[in-house]
């Protein structure tokens, strides 16, 4: 694994710390996919965790934090959160959201503390995620980041190229 590095946001490692959760920052080059991410840390795309950002119909929003090599599944989510219309917001709106651009997002330190509802396939391993800046990943064990954020842990996801129901 690649050596650690300074703090890339000061507001994610803040806001670690206020939640007693321990997360590592790991300096990495440039991605353009999380498969490449992936690969520059050693790690199998499942060990990186995506977390999209979902708007509801009334202006709020959620964190779903899906394993890199699965998809969201949308009625699955819906069907958690109980509502009939969830949908990924423009990157401005989600950058409005969070303060974190795509690629960086993560729930650690967001400007909103948006609801986190995790795929139940992330939990008992330590995971690797947005760190709220670009060139860096956040290290942390699944588990203490679920309790942390009070999280939902549900089946949300599904293998990449199923068919949505």
């Amino acid at each position: 694994m690649p050596e650690s590095t300074p703090v890339p946001s000061e507001r994610v490692a803040e806001a670690a710390r206020s939640r007693s959760l321990s997360v590592e920052f790991v300096a990495r080059p440039a991605a353009r996919s999380l498969e490449e991410a992936a690969g520059l840390l050693g790690l199998a795309a499942s060990d990186i965790v995506k977390t999209l950002v979902v708007k509801r119909s009334d202006d709020t929003y959620l964190f779903a934090l899906i394993p890199g090599d699965r998809a969201i599944s949308w009625p699955k989510l819906r069907a958690v959160v109980g509502v009939n219309k969830l949908r990924l917001p423009e990157p401005e709106l989600a950058l409005a959201a969070t303060g974190f651009e795509r690629g960086t997002i993560t729930p650690i330190g967001s400007a909103t503390d948006w609801p986190v509802y995790a795929d139940e396939t992330i939990t008992g391993r330590r995971i690797a995620m947005g760190a709220g800046a670009h060139g860096f990943s956040l290290f942390v064990d699944a588990d203490d980041l679920i309790r942390a954020y009070g999280a939902t842990v549900a089946d949300i996801s599904q293998a990449m190229g199923e068919r949505q129901a």
